[in-house]
């Protein structure tokens, strides 16, 4: 073995705590960029192999009824590859607890030998030609806890129709099981999707010879002019009432999914970053402070013939073993993390065959990535191996010419401070980049701490919003179909009510310009007390008689301002479109909807006295009273909502517990090397104050005010820091379903300025043996010598 390879091996020893905890940022640094990206790539491939495997429609259409031939026409379009109708609907399924609301929907199948939206068939059998018979949507089996054989019982049109379940399957268009676009977390208990004959659907569902859903392939080769095909699309079906009009990116299930393939992209660029680049800084402080530390052996080695190159490859191999073992070991934890990362994601979404691949470019990238942040810290760290010579080498280092610091001319200030003050006020001073790098350091460990924090309480938040100030009413009844006002008096009548509203939710489509979005719009009475509508500034608005209100969402979208003025187009056939003035953009975190009064609803189509269903605030049973309403086809109530919540937040508690680990490694790291950088410079100053009579406590204690004023300053850095992480976040996640607030609670602050004092503590602690272990007397004989 070369002699210096012996001596690094001896330097590696002896600075163990530091090489160690630099080496463990870079094993996370890889874990986390080896394993996410290889979980978003498997993903994200899976997804697709997935929609090819099971022909995933490129267009879906909603229709009021539609025959056969109108469909098969649709292929005459040029692009339109294939056109399969079915019957869609949504009802309440009768169990066990009549106080339990569950919904399915209940979706045909075609006979076609060549399906689109194909079923993946994962236990059982297919669906065969019996007529009382169904397969299940896996999510909903599994949350069900149901078996093959057992007998379902969905109540459609005020009758039940006992149905066996006979198979398990698996499909493209429910990856992400939501119900629409207002639930935001999936349910799987509380709603499912059953597949029947299609004669059995036309039959129970009213659609006897006729469909009301259209899914349609396109061409690949036409793929980029899909809007052009789906305007002519609409103008052949505008005589069968187009409800709505939704391409696959737009797709509920899709959109979800691959809004997750991104955010598992974004955050393994960016954490493995942040981690890479407080590595190569510490390295670049470290390999600063050993270069100075071997001043004299390193005048020794150039008088006996080492090259500057010689001597500079012996200190970036440090940094560079510290990369090797680090990317060695970080590759390793990424396998069986991935393979854990897919088992979760396979509990939550259902892709049959997704599975792990191992990506070995993610290891050679992993390796280089790590090798080049290494290699570069490490020369720019043993710069200063340049600037020694032999001769000068073998006297002792001049030391630093003192002054004063600024402080001490204000003399009214500098009298009151304490001796022990004095002394660590002037060395933070002495030391500026490397104070300013651990202030640095510990802002960016309370702002990666924030942001979990933030995270973990923000959902709770936006359903208080969103169910607690914005919408106040307790249950939301859903009618199956559009029906007279005076169906509101018939429900009024069955149960006992504090408040009740009619409500109008029409599909219309909204455009300025080119930008046009297919959308709920909610029209309700104008003295609303059942919505408390704010504008972006807070203040309370009430619906006009004239004009539309738009969410923040669906006001991006469009590119509308108010006072702007968009079209309606009213998916009734034979309707006029009408222009309509944007009177208020409003707070609504949930969903992406446009908001106006009733009456003003009814100009917009033509139609008058319709409502689609009502809203309650009551404390009677009203599920209980309710469920054998046949016109009835689905009642939420806020409390169902909270549950959803509850059963999600398990699984956001443990990716924000994952967070608040790779904060604290952070923050351990930095300060627990910069804390024995500053103990080994300062070892000469410490013996001298031993002499002087202070104890090895009072010397510790030196060391944790530095500390503990630092981490002040870092954590007031981190707070703007942490704000700026937490609105980046809010603006990366937010979709076009749901927008994250970035309202961070006094107590969101305090919680993670709790943590981080608490990650520094145990770095501060773990270097109390370093002052214990100084040999005081061996440095002031060095010096002397």
């Amino acid at each position: 073995m070369k002699k210096l390879d012996t001596k690094l091996i001896r330097s590696v020893k002896s600075s163990k705590g530091q090489f160690i905890s630099i080496t463990i940022m870079i094993i996370l640094a890889l874990t986390i960029y080896v394993t996410l990206g290889m979980v978003g790539d498997n993903l994200y491939s899976s997804i697709f192999d997935y929609y090819e495997i099971t022909n995933f429609g490129d267009v879906f259409v909603e229709v009021s009824r539609i025959p056969k031939a109108a469909i098969d026409k649709l292929t005459s379009i040029e692009g339109v590859d294939m056109a399969q109708g079915r019957i869609s609907g949504d009802v309440p399924l009768r169990v066990e607890d009549v106080s339990e609301k569950v919904n399915v929907r209940v979706v045909s199948l075609s006979d076609e030998e060549s399906r689109i939206n194909n079923l993946f068939t994962l236990d059982g059998e297919e669906l065969g030609e019996r007529e009382r018979t169904t397969v299940v949507l896996q999510q909903f089996f599994d949350g069900r806890d149901m078996q093959l054989g057992e007998i379902l019982t969905p109540y459609i049109g005020g009758k039940e129709y006992p149905i066996e379940v006979v198979g398990v399957v698996a499909s493209p268009e429910y990856i992400y099981l939501m119900e629409n676009e207002q639930t935001l977390l999936p349910a799987p208990d509380k709603f499912g999707v059953i597949y029947v004959s299609e004669e059995f659907a036309q039959m129970a569902l009213g659609y006897q010879g006729s469909y009301n859903e259209i899914m349609i392939k396109i061409d690949d080769e036409h793929l980029n002019r899909i809007d052009s095909i789906i305007d002519e699309i609409e103008d052949e079906l505008d005589r069968y009432g187009v409800r709505r009009i939704t391409k696959r990116e737009d797709q509920l299930s899709h959109s979800m999914m691959m809004q997750e393939v991104e955010s598992l992209e974004a955050m393994s660029g960016a954490v493995t970053f942040i981690f890479l680049m407080v590595a190569a800084v510490i390295i670049n402080i470290m390999l600063s402070r050993m270069v100075k530390k071997d001043r004299t052996s390193i005048g020794v080695m150039k008088a006996i013939g080492y090259t500057n190159m010689d001597i500079i490859m012996h200190y970036a191999k440090y940094s560079i073993s510290m990369g090797l073992i680090g990317s060695l070991i970080g590759i390793l934890l990424s396998i069986p993390l991935s393979k854990a990362y897919v088992e979760l994601f396979i509990l939550y979404m259902n892709v049959p065959m997704f599975g792990m691949k191992i990506y070995y470019a993610y290891f050679a990238y992993g390796i280089l990535l790590t090798s080049v942040f290494c290699i570069i810290s490490g020369f720019i760290g043993a710069r200063n191996v340049l600037k020694i010579t032999p001769a000068e080498s073998m006297r002792p280092e001049a030391p630093k010419s003192g002054k004063r610091i600024w402080l001490e001319k204000v003399k009214s200030i500098w009298k009151r401070i304490s001796f022990s003050w004095k002394m660590v006020i002037r060395n933070i001073f002495r030391t500026k980049r490397r104070a300013a790098f651990l202030v640095i350091g510990i802002a960016l460990t309370y702002a990666i701490t924030i942001v979990p924090v933030y995270m973990s309480s923000i959902f709770n938040l936006m359903f208080d919003l969103q169910y607690g100030q914005f919408q106040t009413m307790d249950y939301n009844i859903d009618f199956a179909s559009p029906m007279n006002k005076n169906a509101i008096l018939e429900v009024s009548q069955l149960i006992d009510f504090e408040h009740i509203e009619p409500k109008a939710e029409i599909p219309l489509e909204l455009s300025r310009g080119w930008r046009k979005e297919t959308t709920s719009v909610i029209a309700l009475a104008g003295n609303t007390k059942l919505y408390n509508f704010k504008d972006q500034s807070g203040m309370g608005i009430q619906l006009s008689k004239d004009g539309i209100f738009l969410s923040q969402i669906l006001a991006n979208s469009l590119d509308v301002q108010v006072g702007d003025e968009i079209i309606i187009k009213s998916y009734f056939s034979d309707k006029d479109d009408k222009t309509i003035k944007v009177k208020g953009i409003i707070e609504q975190y949930l969903g992406s909807n446009a908001y106006m009064d009733i009456d003003q609803m009814y100009d917009v189509i033509d139609e008058r006295d319709l409502v689609t269903g009502v809203l309650i605030n009551s404390e009677d049973e009203v599920v209980t009273k309710l469920k054998d309403v046949k016109n009835i086809r689905q009642i939420q109530s806020l409390q169902d909502m909270k549950n959803s919540l509850l059963e999600f937040m398990d699984m956001i508690i443990a990716s924000m517990s994952v967070m608040m680990l790779f904060g604290g490694v952070l923050g351990f790291a930095i300060v627990y090397n910069i804390t024995t950088v500053s103990i080994n410079e300062r070892i000469m100053e410490f013996s001298s104050l031993r002499v002087l009579g202070f104890d090895k406590n009072q010397i510790y204690r030196l060391v944790t005010r530095e500390n503990g004023l630092m981490t002040i300053f870092g954590i007031l850095l981190g707070i703007p820091l942490g704000y700026g992480m937490c609105v980046g976040l809010s603006s990366a996640v937010s979709t076009e379903i749901y927008s994250i607030p970035t309202m961070i609670s006094p107590g969101t602050y305090i919680i993670s300025a709790i943590a981080t004092i608490v990650f520094v503590t145990v770095a501060q602690l773990a270097t109390i043996r370093k002052i214990h272990n100084i040999n005081f007397m061996e440095a002031l004989k060095n010096r002397v010598s």
